[in-house]
């Protein structure tokens, strides 16, 4: 079988990445200046350009190492790779222009540029996703595999078998288990991969077998052995990767923080954490809703007229919401339903046919327009355009106790609009599935997914049958 030989690997797609910049140079070359395709113009030499190109060359290699490009694991998914290398070269771009200006030469053409770029891109793009293609393809096959122990025969190993399983495309084969206690009953031991020792057996085993991996799925009564454990994997070269035996309690993608020169496992993976991010949302919203209130401003005075002819009462409705760090702040709409007697409390849940609403108010509610003074929340800093929805400190209580971690939302600011509304979650739908879609966005956020809720909103959102 092919052993895998991660140094080589990764000195081969720095090679073909350095020849697919300079193919793409001199393709882009061809295509602006010789092709007759496009007008021409006089343009720098050609070893001008390749000059710069080999520069950039270099400088994109550099960039890659110091972002970790070619350090990638047959774990990596191909999406992570894909935006790791969009990240080298546009920092890569940057720097090589930068360069260019100190030395005076900006008569590149921006349009070779353009085109250099593009191909350069998507050609390393694809180049990636074939060979990783031919890479799960061999390791289906039986090639290429890495062979991993198992420390621990008990729920957590065997979960870990069984998720392995279901990726053959990685190359894993696992030769067996170790385990103190444990043997396999009848049904088990088809299924799974045999126990071939115990734990105190594992430098034995490690210097007989070949081991490329060995995975610690022991509980945590067994902690105090684990300095041992990886010292002998460590003495015998072979790699240590741990399963911590409250990863039920985890999300789908923990990471590691530092605190005060401690490392610890972060739970909550929170792109809006990070000051870069809150600041690009930040004037995002701000443009956005700046843009939202001009467009929209005929029909909301359209419907500030309709309002005052169809029932008594303010235009404006405010009711207290919980936002970001689940801070309170009041949240203005359109008012849809009549006024309610002073001293009653507002902890009604709006249902369909509601008798509270106006006739008015009901065209409001179903089309949305009454979430229009909104913009103004974003504007204040109270709310963004996307994020997950608001509630009242009534049922925030209500929920924090029956609906499991309906709080997280509260990570983030509230918005006009959601991950979860622009998936049909509006109005008497399920809670749980609201904190779903919720957690995924916040865990998930990226300026381009904000944009794809907006656009599934304003098609899908507007009419909405649920939205009373």
């Amino acid at each position: 079988m092919i052993r895998k030989n991660q140094r080589f690997l990764s000195q081969m797609y720095m090679a073909m990445d350095f020849v697919i910049i300079q193919l793409s140079h001199f393709l882009a070359w061809w295509l602006k200046f010789k092709s007759g395709l496009l007008v021409y113009q006089e343009a720098l030499p050609l070893e001008v350009y390749s000059f710069w190109s080999v520069v950039y060359g270099f400088v994109a290699l550099m960039m890659g190492l110091f972002f970790s490009l070619y350090a990638q694991t047959r774990k990596t998914r191909y999406v992570d790779e894909a935006l790791k290398l969009l990240q080298v070269h546009a920092s890569s771009l940057f720097l090589v222009l930068s360069l260019m200006f100190l030395v005076k030469q900006m008569d590149i053409s921006r349009m070779y540029l353009g085109m250099f770029m593009a191909l350069n891109i998507m050609s390393i793009m694809l180049c990636r996703y074939i060979l990783k293609r031919s890479l799960k393809s061999l390791r289906r096959k039986g090639f290429n595999k890495q062979f991993v122990l198992i420390l621990g025969a008990g729920t957590l190993g065997c979960k870990f078998y069984d998720h392995l399983q279901q990726y053959p495309e990685l190359g894993y084969e696992v030769i067996g288990f170790l385990d103190d206690r444990r043997e396999w009953e009848a049904s088990e031991s088809h299924r799974y991969k045999p126990i071939i020792g115990k734990v105190e057996q594992l430098e034995t085993i490690l210097q007989a077998e070949i081991v490329d991996d060995v995975v610690l799925a022991l509980p945590l009564t067994a902690h105090s052995r684990y300095a041992r454990i990886i010292a002998i994997c460590e003495k015998e070269g072979v790699r240590t990767l741990i399963i911590p035996d409250f990863f039920d309690f985890l999300p789908a993608r923990p990471y590691f923080d530092n605190f005060a020169g401690m490392p610890l496992i972060n739970v909550r993976d929170i792109p809006l954490d990070l000051t870069g991010n809150r600041l690009l949302k930040r004037a995002f919203d701000i443009v956005f809703s700046l843009f939202a209130i001009i467009i929209t401003s005929p029909v909301m005075l359209l419907t500030a007229i309709g309002i005052k002819l169809t029932s008594k009462g303010p235009i404006i409705f405010k009711q207290e919401r919980v936002g970001l760090n689940r801070r309170h702040f009041h949240m203005y709409k359109f008012r849809s339903m009549k006024v309610l007697p002073e001293g009653v409390p507002d902890t009604g849940w709006t249902t369909e046919n509601d008798p509270r609403r106006t006739r008015f108010g009901a065209f409001l509610r179903k089309t949305s327009l009454d979430e229009l003074p909104q913009f103004f929340n974003v504007l204040a800093g109270h709310m963004s355009v996307v994020g997950p929805r608001p509630e009242r400190p009534y049922y925030v209580e209500q929920f924090r106790e029956e609906v499991p971690k309906y709080m997280v939302k509260h990570h983030v600011r509230p918005g006009i609009t959601g991950y979860a509304q622009a998936n049909g979650l509006r109005g008497d739908t399920s809670i749980e599935e609201r904190i779903e879609h919720d957690i995924f966005y916040i865990e998930n956020w990226s300026i381009l997914l904000d944009i794809k809720i907006i656009v599934k909103t304003v098609f899908n959102g507007f009419m909405n049958k649920n939205a009373y």
